[in-house]
């Protein structure tokens, strides 16, 4: 058996164990599939997201259903809204009041078109205007 001193086993051992070391460039893989990742991980985001998530959907029973009457009400103020923006393209304007709101549409003597919005429940009032529009020809 050989019998190597002390000194020189050290030595070895730093001779072995102090080589170079060599690397590779790091390369981004990404990891979700909407960013190029693999489609297989789309599964494990989803069930991590889902555990994740503490916000509770809203309680569908609670939620009112409209009748009738306030279906046939929305679409008479819909159709008379659309009637008078259709009147404004002509040149004409005129008033819409219902419970909620008024829209006032004013045509000035330069051409400036202002439409007057008051919301009924805050008192709160939006005022537009448009200069330079030209009125439809049938």
């Amino acid at each position: 058996m050989l019998k190597i001193p002390r000194s020189a086993r050290r030595l070895l051992f730093l001779l072995v164990f102090s080589t170079t070391a060599y690397g590779s460039e790091l390369v981004y893989q990404p990891i979700n599939p909407n960013f190029g990742g693999t489609p297989l991980n789309g599964g494990y985001l989803m069930s991590n997201a889902q555990a994740q998530d503490r916000h509770e959907a809203p309680d569908r029973s609670r939620r009112q259903a409209t009748s009738a009457l306030d279906r046939l009400t929305s679409s008479l103020e819909s159709r008379l809204l659309s009637q008078l923006m259709a009147d404004l393209g002509e040149g004409n304007t005129g008033t819409l009041s219902t419970d909620d709101f008024t829209v006032v549409a004013t045509e000035d003597l330069d051409g400036t078109l202002t439409i007057l919005i008051t919301d009924h429940s805050t008192n709160e009032t939006t005022e537009i205007q448009v200069n330079g529009l030209v009125p439809d020809t049938p």
